[in-house]
């Protein structure tokens, strides 16, 4: 109301208005030309996502060339953000706690490695008090 108002006192307003309404139309009626041409760049735009989902997955785990002096040899989650880890620091093994903010060492193993056969071949020799 208060645009019909201003409209005759503002007559490049008028203008502008006309010329929004006119922009307005066209894009209310899409030709089919661009609805194909969106619907292609929707469908490139897919293509691209997913042959870059291909390659991180294809590619993504390339390892650098060099060794690093520290192995993971495996680990289990103690609580919703605890960690007991088991790595490989040359022959030394340690057992770490991981929580947020804090590594701490649990227990450092003994380089050589145990006979399990031997240890449960002894154990069942000795007398049970």
């Amino acid at each position: 109301m208060r645009l019909a108002l201003a409209l005759p006192f503002f007559p490049s307003a008028a203008a502008a208005a006309e010329e929004g309404a006119r922009a307005a139309s066209k894009l209310a009626a899409p030709g089919a030309s661009q609805a194909i041409e969106a619907i292609a760049g929707l469908a490139a735009v897919l293509a691209l996502i997913l042959a870059l989902g291909w390659a991180v997955r294809r590619f993504g785990r390339l390892s650098t060339g060099s060794k690093g002096a520290v192995r993971v040899l495996g680990g289990v989650a103690l609580g919703a953000r605890e960690r007991a880890v088991l790595v490989a620091v040359g022959p030394t093994r340690l057992l770490l706690g991981v929580a947020p903010g804090q590594v701490r060492t649990l227990h450092v193993l003994p380089d050589e490695p145990v006979d399990f056969a031997g240890e449960l071949a002894a154990a069942k020799e000795e007398p049970v008090r």
